[in-house]
């Protein structure tokens, strides 16, 4: 069994978010997720098969769900969950720092 830590092995800066997969099972998967200063492209939306349970771990950001004229600030320890084909975006992530989520997809 091999022990890892959700925090290590963060570069400071980086262009593109980063997607990493940390399990995944025929119904769940785990990603973390990393921003720095990212967001959704204008006009574009996530729209997904599985559930989205979302905890912002370090950071900051603001999600946007399809229908809410305001977008959900999120700081670290907030969490919530996004049913599927609940379409929504990343409007903001802090600039200045990484931004750590945890992404439990699941059906």
């Amino acid at each position: 069994m091999n022990i890892d830590n959700i925090f290590y092995k963060i570069s400071d800066a980086f262009s593109d978010e980063i997607f990493q997969t940390l399990l995944e099972t025929e119904t769940i998967k785990i990603e973390r997720i990393l921003s720095y200063g990212q967001s959704t492209p204008p006009a574009r939306w996530y729209d997904q098969e599985q559930n989205e349970w979302v905890i912002l771990l370090k950071g900051r950001a603001r999600l946007l769900l399809e229908g809410d004229s305001n977008p959900i600030e999120l700081h670290p320890g907030d969490y919530l969950n996004i049913p599927a084909h609940q379409r929504h975006r990343v409007e903001w992530t802090d600039p200045n720092q990484v931004t750590i989520w945890l992404a439990v997809h699941y059906k």
